[in-house]
Parts: C-alpha cells; sequence; structure tokens
C-alpha cells in the first residue's frame, strides 16, 4: 500500500471565523469594560503555567483569579461520592458515577470579587456565574500518557490512577463539556502552545459537518503487544517501539481537526459534532442511544507483534449493573491482513472444562504458570476479509501476525482478561488480569461447532447495480450493529442512502475512493475511516484507480 494516499492528519475548514494563535490575540477579543471569566478545561491541562500566562497577557489591567482546584472537596469526601458498590475497592474498574462535577466541591463555586477582570480559572469554572466562558481542552491520549508516566493528576488529587480517570474522570468531564457547549464563548487547544477559535466558530464549523462525510483523527499507541505494519504502512510513529491500538473512530476520545494547516488548527472533540446535532448525525439510534454514538472503528496491529490478551467483554445485564452502561462492547474483528499461519483465537471449545481453564488462569497469576489456551479456545485461520463476530462474554484475541479493523460497540475500556502470555506490560510490571469479571460473564452455551457457524459467517449478497454489490459480512440478532461490505470494480460507483440511518465507512482492499454528496465530496484511501451522518441522505461511493475495491459499512438498522 502506498502511504502517501492515507492521511494522518485530515481537517476541515473553519466557517464563520478563523484559527487564532496565542493568548494576547485571544485576549484582546475580551471586553474593556469589566467582566467575569470563566476559563474551564479537564484537570489534566497545566493550570498553573495556563493562570500565570494568562494573567500576566492583561496589561494596565486589575485582575483577581479564583482558583478552582482550590475548592475542591476534602480526597474521602470525592470518593464517597463518585465510587459505588459493587465495585468499591475494585483495582481495574470503577461503575460510572452518577455524580457531577459540582458534587466535587466543598460548596457551589462563586466568582472572586473585583473591579475589573475577575476569572475563574480550572475544572468546573463554568459551574460559577460569569460573562464570559473559554473552554482550553487537550485531547485524552495526553493525559492517559501523562499518567502512565507518573505526572498525571486525577480530579481532586494528584495521587492519579488510570482507573480513576478512565471510569471517573473522564465521565464526569465529558458530561460538564457537553452541558456547555452551546454557551462556549472560545475554544482553546492547548496541544501545541494556544490556538483557539471563537465559540460561534466552532459552533457553526460543525453544523457544517453533521450534514456531512467526516473523518476524525487517527493516531496509534504503543503496547507489549504491538506490531509494526501501521509504522511500515501507514508511516505512524516510525521512532515507536511499536504501533497497536490504532484510534480511527472512537467516539469519546477521538478528535475533528478544523483549520487550514498544521500550524493553523485546532482540535475538537468529535462528542461536541454528536451532542450539538444529534438528530443530524445519529438519526434512528438517537431513541435507543441518546448522544452515545454507538460504533467505534479501531485497528489491532499484530503484525511482528505477538497475540493479544486472552479476554471476553461484559453481557449485557452485567454491563449495566455492575459497570453502570446502557449497552454493552459487543465487537467484531475484520481481517485486513494476516501473515502466513497467523489465526484468531474465538469461542469455547465442545470439550472444555471451565474449572480446569479457571484453575489454569489462577495458576497463570499466582504461580507464573503458562496457560495451555488452545486446550480451552478454538481458533480459526485469519483470512483478510473474514469478519468474526464477538458477541459479548465470547472469549477471544487476535494472534501475532494480522492487522485486525476491530468495528464494534463504542464501549472500549471492558476487557476482561483472562491470560496475557505471562506478559510484563511496557512498565515492566504484570499486566492487570481482571479473570473473576472475565469468568463471570464467560459465554458457555455458544461453543464447539456453534461458533464457526454462527460467529464466522459467510458473505450474502443483499443489493448490487452495475459494477458493484453490497454484502451482509455480520449480522447476529444480539448485537444492535450489522456490517457489510461494497465490492465495488473500477470506474463504477456504489449507490448509497443513509435514509436516516448513520454509515460508518473504512476502505479495507484497494487504493481509494470518493464519497459523493448532494453538496460535497470526500476522498477516503484505504485504511481511512469516514462517518456518514444520517442527515446526509443518497451518496454515492465511486473507485478511484483501476484497481476493485472494498469498502467496509457498519451501520444500526
Amino acid at each position: 500500500m502506498d502511504a502517501i494516499w492515507y492521511d494522518r492528519e485530515p481537517r476541515y475548514p473553519v466557517a464563520g471565523g478563523s484559527v487564532v494563535d496565542g493568548w494576547p490575540a485571544a485576549v484582546a477579543s475580551l471586553p474593556a469594560t469589566p467582566f467575569t471569566l470563566a476559563l474551564d478545561g479537564p484537570a489534566n491541562l497545566p493550570w498553573d503555567a495556563v493562570i500565570t500566562t494568562l494573567t500576566s497577557t492583561f496589561v494596565d489591567r486589575d485582575v483577581t483569579v479564583l482558583d478552582t482546584r482550590e475548592a475542591y472537596a476534602p480526597w474521602h469526601t470525592i470518593v464517597a461520592r463518585t465510587e459505588s458498590d459493587p465495585l468499591t475497592g475494585d483495582p481495574h474498574f470503577a461503575k460510572l458515577p452518577a455524580a457531577g462535577l459540582a458534587d466535587l466541591f466543598r460548596e457551589p463555586l462563586a466568582p472572586p470579587a473585583g473591579t475589573d477582570v475577575r476569572i475563574v480559572c480550572g475544572p468546573g469554572a463554568a459551574l460559577a456565574a460569569t460573562d464570559l466562558l473559554w473552554y482550553a481542552d487537550i485531547p485524552k491520549r495526553y493525559a492517559e500518557a501523562d499518567i502512565a508516566a507518573g505526572r498525571g493528576v486525577n480530579l481532586g488529587t494528584e495521587n492519579a490512577t488510570l482507573r480513576r480517570l478512565f471510569f471517573v474522570d473522564w465521565p464526569i468531564l465529558d458530561a460538564h463539556r457537553d452541558a456547555i457547549a452551546p454557551r462556549i464563548d472560545r475554544w482553546i487547544d492547548l496541544q501545541e502552545g494556544m490556538r483557539s477559535i471563537s465559540g460561534d466558530a466552532l459552533r457553526e464549523s460543525l453544523a457544517v459537518l453533521a450534514t456531512s462525510p467526516v473523518r476524525t483523527r487517527p493516531y496509534f499507541n504503543s503496547t507489549p503487544w504491538g506490531g509494526h505494519w501501521a509504522q511500515r504502512e501507514l508511516g505512524f510513529s516510525p521512532d515507536a517501539t511499536n504501533t497497536a491500538l490504532g484510534y480511527e473512530l472512537i467516539a469519546p476520545e477521538s478528535g475533528i481537526l478544523l483549520g487550514n494547516s498544521a500550524t493553523a488548527q485546532v482540535e475538537v472533540p468529535f462528542q461536541l459534532l454528536v451532542v450539538l446535532h444529534p438528530d443530524e448525525v445519529m438519526g434512528a439510534a438517537r431513541p435507543d442511544f441518546g448522544t452515545s454514538f454507538p460504533i467505534r472503528f479501531d485497528y489491532l496491529d499484530t503484525d511482528g507483534g505477538d497475540n493479544l490478551s486472552l479476554h471476553c467483554h461484559p453481557k449485557e445485564r452485567y454491563m449495566r449493573e455492575v459497570f453502570g452502561w446502557p449497552y454493552t462492547q459487543h465487537e467484531t474483528y475484520y481481517l485486513v491482513h494476516g501473515s502466513e499461519g497467523s489465526r484468531v483465537f474465538l469461542g469455547l471449545r465442545s470439550d472444555v472444562d471451565t474449572e480446569v481453564f479457571r484453575k489454569q488462569v489462577e495458576r497463570a497469576v499466582t504461580r507464573a504458570e503458562p496457560v495451555e489456551v488452545t486446550e480451552h479456545v478454538q481458533t480459526f485461520p485469519a483470512e483478510p476479509g473474514q469478519l468474526f463476530m464477538i458477541p459479548a462474554g465470547t472469549p477471544h484475541a487476535s494472534g501475532a501476525g494480522n492487522v485486525v479493523l476491530e468495528i464494534s460497540a463504542t464501549p472500549y475500556l471492558y476487557s476482561l482478561r483472562f491470560y496475557d502470555w505471562l506478559r510484563l506490560g511496557l512498565d515492566g510490571k504484570p499486566r492487570p488480569l481482571p479473570y473473576e469479571h472475565g469468568f463471570a460473564n464467560l459465554e458457555t452455551e455458544r461453543i464447539g461447532r456453534r461458533v464457526g457457524e454462527e460467529l464466522v459467517q459467510r458473505p450474502r449478497q443483499v443489493a448490487g447495480g452495475d459494477g458493484w454489490s453490497e454484502l451482509v459480512v455480520g449480522a447476529l440478532d444480539e448485537m444492535f450493529y450489522e456490517v457489510r461490505r461494497l465490492e465495488i470494480a473500477p470506474s463504477h460507483a456504489a449507490k448509497q442512502d443513509t435514509a436516516g440511518h448513520f454509515h460508518v465507512l473504512n476502505v479495507t482492499a484497494g487504493a481509494a475512493v470518493v464519497i459523493e454528496t448532494a453538496t460535497r465530496t470526500h476522498r477516503l484511501a484505504r485504511a481511512e475511516t469516514l462517518v456518514v451522518p444520517a442527515a446526509v441522505g443518497p451518496y454515492e461511493v465511486r473507485v478511484i484507480g483501476d484497481e476493485p475495491v472494498h469498502v467496509v459499512k457498519a451501520w444500526v438498522p
């Protein structure tokens, strides 16, 4: 594959404004008369430096600052308000909190007294009564990296853990940001210096994208099992240890780039597009999922790497009652690349003895004894173009030598690992194995032949035309979404219609296509993922180049 086709920084124009560089230019937009400003944002921002830089930008003005971090409730109070049974004390997971950001403070936030410039600064600043609201942000991947490196913070404490970040802080902060999105006066991106756009430009830009195909900014992280396909083929992170998990579209973390160039752009959460325009984006899925975009696309790169951990995901009731999510983590693996002899682990064998399986897992944890995985779990050849259905509770893992496009329900943090091949994490410590949760969800009815018959499906054509066909490659009654594949000949186009249902597309074979809607076009190259909002309506997928193209499509019927 020619890496030049793949765009690692897809960006879209700012509508109704432009990107402003630096604090002085942003401050110049503020009133000359007295005002109160809220500067809100997540906990992991460099708040001390932000406050110092912002206040020093006001020349010949009297500035008074309230730092919201000084108003947090005591840590034991925050924990009591955000932790709940049955996961209180669990080392791996926490139940999604019912508390909001306001519950983390000793008392309601009030702006400081003063006569000229009064600033409430820090997480939750928008909870105070102010005249203006700015929101400063940095993508979530930075917070995760900071905590993993031992320099991050959680809401209310500097003794940070990923457990609190994933399952407490992020849900609370996301709900707060989404609630205030309609009244943000300036959006600030602090990834590289300080760049910003007005709140009106933010909302106008997202309004345009809500009725157009849109691609989120991709990136890859490194893990102990990661491979090198994305480095070799897509040009990602050539100096990194590996490229493992590729974030193509994971709604809670993905961002959209707005701007004209790499030096004049801001990144905004994809989630804001959904929150501000739920009907246009979600369409018929909105009654069931609200503003939670329910499908994710990501890559699992083990080409030149190792087997993933053997794990499963929570079943519906367990996910709802124990973890607090209204829907669960059903998954599929679409094989983009498989090395000779590579395989996928999927489903229990017909002769499985789950007690023996459990005892082996426990000895792996306590004595570092290896588990004979294939004594318990089946394997299937990793044939490119094959989709493997992985409903909740099904034990599975992608083997070494694969590139998997994971087309799944959006929840993505609930891997209930049974076994990780006695592998150490990047920190040199054994990776977490929440196997008790795994065994509580293990699917023991769909085993043996049923696994291959029901979860390794053969494509069946459901639509087509001159030079193209549309095939269902995976559908299961218990899974709310369906995966199809468009097969299009050179110089031809497949006719599509969202008909009130969003589509998510990815080019899995061939060079590229052009998505042609009634109002605009969007190129999509091999390995790229695109969201087609429900509001788009009829569109065509036209082949670029002289080779056939396969486009995978996921949707909620």
